[in-house]
């Protein structure tokens, strides 16, 4: 592939230091690993930009940082961008496009470290790019898959995984009652149209998350951009009483807040009151534009304004929700979800749109969430022989998502690295049910959807609280078992870090809201695919 054996390594982080300064020991233990496995087989690894003392780590850190440092880089070398953490993928995303030589994304398989969402993030913000990439994983560099595919990518300069899990939607039977209700929903939008509101676009570096408008048109769905400012401005307009009202409202439906008193280390009244006068804001404002689905950008900005808005955006996705008048006295979206698509991620917002269209119509659970594709294990507990997979979003998911509902649900501060401000988290355990997955993407200038279906199971509580330390224990939890996509396949094929995911009543009315959902976005111009089985092992 070179016409030396020097290969560059690029190590892409956080905007934030302190998250940087606290996994830089993780991504020094990952590129020792990587770099014994390059050198093992005859090539040398060489770091494309120094550690830096000061900071007490070696990530990229900006988008002007990484300019600096590919305008250094011979764009001839081939190179690999290792991450064992979570990274911000504009950071990178110039030089890579102008990169010349093949590109390698690697990630270290592990929870603690989440390399594995980074990773699955740059991949997308590449894919939607039309950069050449290939891509690999592993839990330490050792293993027969990890070595195998990359000697080949060392010697041809590309890696090609086995996808025999996706299936094109044309070549499947659509059943005609989801044939026939998606084409009423197409109808519908194409005609009266709706508006996703965006508080500030593009959320730490999420290049993958930005469907460009002209995408969007033949869907119905248009752009109202809004602003973090307005939010920030609409919460500080709410009263205390108001906002303890919604407080009260939470408390007495079960969930718990673990409050103390130090606003550095605990989750305080305050900070939950903020968190609800925000709530109240959001509402009022996506009333007032017309919005049918919002997304909060949740972190650069308004963090340093406001507690984190994780609370909002759970609550928002729970038709069960406090309620909240307009200026008119009328209760806004009675009964129902304002759908919220976390990190201002567009293409979950436009997927959460469709379920909650597609869901009503059906009478399905219409709460639907995104989580991060964050890691998978085996059961060590022995409850289950199939792999199960963490799903675990970043601070938020619908109570009626969880084990108990309300009562299942609690909140805990956010970790102090990502929100010097605060704010509680709606944590639970997702209820073992059928549910359907799914991504929206760009690539090739062409929205593109991948649905497949799953179950969540329950596990002991032991096993779940392992996977808790070994994660994010702040943050809700999904055990599910994706229905013939191998952890491999899952990887090779997945554009994001962000999956999404709905319960239905049963496998078989999963199986229609898969098929009517798919069928949907089919007719509104998407290029569809179903990836896996049936509950049943049976193809789509």
């Amino acid at each position: 592939m070179a016409k030396s054996k020097t290969i560059l390594l690029v190590a892409n982080g956080d905007l934030r230091q302190s998250a940087n300064e606290q996994t830089w020991a993780f991504q020094q233990a990952m590129e020792k690993q990587l770099t014994a496995a390059v050198t093992k087989l005859g090539y040398k690894l060489v770091r494309a930009h120094p550690y830096k003392p000061d900071a007490k780590h070696g990530f990229i850190s900006s988008q002007k940082e990484g300019m600096a440092v590919f305008a250094t880089i011979d764009p001839t070398t081939p190179i690999i961008v290792a991450e064992a953490v979570w990274q911000y993928s504009h950071h990178v995303l110039h030089g890579l496009i102008s990169h010349e030589a093949p590109i390698l994304t690697v990630a270290n398989w592990s929870g603690s470290a989440p390399g594995l969402v980074g990773m699955l993030n740059l991949n997308g913000s590449l894919t939607k790019a039309g950069v050449k990439y290939s891509t690999l994983w592993s839990a330490d560099f050792t293993d027969e898959f990890f070595l195998t595919h990359l000697a080949t990518w060392l010697k041809a300069g590309a890696i090609k995984h086995a996808i025999p899990h996706v299936r094109a939607l044309a070549k499947s039977k659509v059943p005609p009652k989801a044939r026939a209700l998606a084409k009423k929903i197409a109808d519908d939008l194409r005609r009266r149209k709706s508006i996703m509101g965006i508080f500030d676009e593009g959320c730490m570096g999420m290049f993958n998350a930005i469907i460009p408008d002209e995408l969007l048109f033949s869907t119905g769905v248009y752009k109202e951009r809004l602003s973090q400012s307005a939010l920030y401005y609409g919460a500080t307009q709410v009263s205390e009483a108001e906002a303890r009202g919604v407080y009260n409202w939470l408390r007495a439906k079960g969930m718990k807040f673990h409050l103390g008193t130090n606003d550095e280390t605990d989750l305080t009244e305050a900070q939950v009151l903020w968190q609800c006068k925000t709530y109240v804001a959001a509402l009022r404002i996506a009333d007032e534009f017309g919005c049918e689905t919002i997304g909060i950008q949740y972190q650069q900005g308004l963090k340093d304004l406001l507690p984190a808005s994780d609370l909002v955006e759970g609550i928002l996705n729970n038709s069960d929700r406090p309620p909240v008048a307009n200026s008119k006295g009328e209760i806004i979206r009675d009964g129902q979800p304002l759908t919220h698509f976390n990190e201002v991620d567009e293409c979950a917002g436009l997927d959460g749109l469709f379920t909650n269209r597609v869901h009503s119509a059906l009478g399905q659970p219409v709460e639907n969430t995104l989580h991060d594709l964050r890691w998978g294990a085996y059961d060590l507990s022995g409850t289950t022989k199939e792999y199960v997979w963490v799903f675990l979003i970043s601070g938020s998911a619908p109570p009626a998502h969880h084990v108990d509902g309300y009562r299942g649900t609690d909140s805990l501060r956010q970790p102090y690295m990502y929100f010097r401000l605060g704010g509680g988290t709606v944590r639970g355990i997702a209820k073992p049910g059928e549910i359907v997955w799914s991504r929206v993407f760009v690539e090739g200038g062409k929205l593109k959807m991948d649905l497949g279906r799953a179950k969540v199971i329950a596990l002991p509580r032991a096993e779940t609280e392992r996977r808790w330390k070994e994660t994010t224990v702040q943050w809700p939890i999904m055990h599910a078992v994706t229905y013939g996509v191998s952890r491999d396949q899952m990887m090779a094929r997945h554009k994001a870090n962000h999956i999404q995911v709905a319960y239905a009543n049963s496998a078989a009315d999963a199986d229609l809201a898969m098929y009517t959902k798919a069928a949907l976005a089919a007719e509104l111009g998407l290029q569809v695919s179903l990836c896996g089985t049936k509950a049943d092992g049976s193809k789509f």
